[in-house]
């Protein structure tokens, strides 16, 4: 007779407890070099041999407060990587192929993204590229045209999606109309733009001093930085590259109903204030985040997924800015149990708040964190991504380097400090999008305003 998963994870007297995890070793060979180059670029390079690769990221920061700046940061992003004088589009693709190589662009309202990866042996040829659409992307008016009337149409479809809904509204909310908010352009703002605009925008923004560029993997990091400094040796300028605004505090308050007519679930969206990674206290946060909603097996997730059945996904998770950090909190529900899951997360908010984590709990998601990060620079691409991500928040290989032991150290009591410092109920706002007409029930738990 076979036995359930249930079942088998339990005993008379409760779980089966589980065997202890084996000691978690950091990514080795980390060795690295951190500086700053004469134009004002702030250069990373990691030492990573796991395989005969490199992997690259730039991160520009890219906030303007001009209204058409998100539209032509996001025909900017599209069309830089798709020719210069030197190379056109093609040429861009087949030097990259023949390193093994790739380079793609992103932006948001924090910053422009370059990321890319190539064979150890192709770096000079990765970072050619990448040089000479810095210094010399020319924006041709048929690219240009192509990928604007291509963002158009993703943009269009995307805005109608409830969750990019949800989180404008939830931004709009939160921020008002600082430039933080504008992370998807208006598609009929896109299809304004012009070749010239994009070509000014380039000029006035695409700027090294105070950029950063990481380059992780088969490399010596000295000579990784001086490859980097010769071959960006002619992108220069006196000016800085603009870094977005200091976002207000949030303030607590009612959520707000933001209306979709028709819809049949509702986006439920909290936030909180919350510190930044180079708090002491973050730690004990991250830890406290995990265990209410931070992964699979959090309090939150068991409550309105297992248990009650309200959603099929619910989280919570920090935001970083350079100058600050937010607590969010999301699920999707359907209409008619939106009261009750709104009802459900303001308990475990409250519990967590008031009921400490147990010393198991904790031991628990301090495995799940520490793993989570050593799984995280595993890999070439991961250091990269994590230590570029991390070089914008001012901070470097050091603090990932060592953040598994800060975790290891963090004690049951200040995880629970923790908890009843950021996870009280009434230190959040947010939003719930959805059909006013099916959530009358919100107005009988309160905290909620409707327009």
């Amino acid at each position: 007779m076979s036995r359930t998963a249930e079942e088998i994870g339990r005993t008379e007297v409760g779980p089966r407890p589980l065997p202890p995890l084996g000691d978690q070793r950091a990514a080795g060979n980390l060795s690295s070099v951190d500086t700053v180059l004469a134009n004002g670029l702030r250069v990373i390079a990691v030492h990573q041999p796991t395989v005969p690769m490199v992997e690259l990221r730039v991160r520009i920061p890219f906030a303007g407060d001009a209204p058409a700046h998100a539209a032509t940061a996001e025909v900017l992003a599209a069309a830089i990587l798709t020719g210069t004088e030197r190379r056109d589009r093609v040429a861009v693709d087949t030097e990259l192929a023949l390193v093994g190589g790739e380079l793609s662009a992103v932006v948001d309202p924090e910053v422009l993204s370059l990321g890319g990866n190539a064979l150890a042996s192709g770096l000079d040829t990765l970072l050619d590229v990448l040089a000479d659409a810095l210094t010399g992307a020319i924006y041709r008016d048929d690219e240009v045209e192509g990928e604007r009337a291509r963002l158009v149409e993703r943009i269009a479809v995307a805005r109608s999606q409830p969750s990019v809904i949800a989180r404008q509204a939830l931004q709009k909310h939160r921020y008002g109309d600082h430039p933080f908010t504008r992370e998807m352009p208006e598609a009929v703002d896109v299809a304004k733009v012009e070749p010239a605009d994009v070509r000014a925008l380039h000029t006035a923004a695409v700027l090294p001093r105070g950029s950063v560029l990481v380059v992780v993997g088969d490399v010596v990091p000295d000579e990784a930085v001086a490859r980097v400094s010769a071959a960006l040796a002619g992108w220069e300028s006196d000016r800085s590259a603009s870094v977005l605004p200091k976002l207000p505090d949030l303030t607590p308050g009612d959520l707000l109903v933001v209306p979709r007519s028709g819809a049949v679930q509702s986006q439920i969206r909290l936030s909180a204030q919350s510190i930044s990674r180079t708090d002491p206290r973050y730690p004990a946060l991250q830890l406290a985040n995990l265990a209410f909603g931070g992964f699979f097996s959090s309090r939150l997730v068991e409550n309105i997924r297992e248990d009650k059945g309200y959603t099929y996904h619910a989280r919570s998770y920090p935001e970083f800015t350079p100058h600050g950090a937010t607590l969010l909190v999301d699920t999707d529900t359907a209409s008619d149990v939106t009261a009750a899951a709104l009802l459900e997360i303001r308990y475990e908010l409250g519990r967590l708040a008031l009921v400490a984590p147990s010393e198991s709990e904790v031991d628990i998601v301090r495995q799940y964190a520490v793993g989570s990060l050593l799984t995280g620079t595993s890999s070439q691409g991961g250091i990269a991504s994590q230590v570029a991500g991390l070089a914008v928040l001012g901070l470097g290989v050091d603090w990932l380097v060592s953040h598994p032991e800060r975790l290891k150290a963090v004690t049951a009591a200040e995880v629970a400090e923790a908890a009843a410092e950021f996870f009280a109920p009434s230190r959040f706002t947010g939003v719930i999008v959805g059909d006013p007409d099916k959530l009358a029930p919100l107005s009988r738990i309160g905290g909620v305003r409707f327009p």
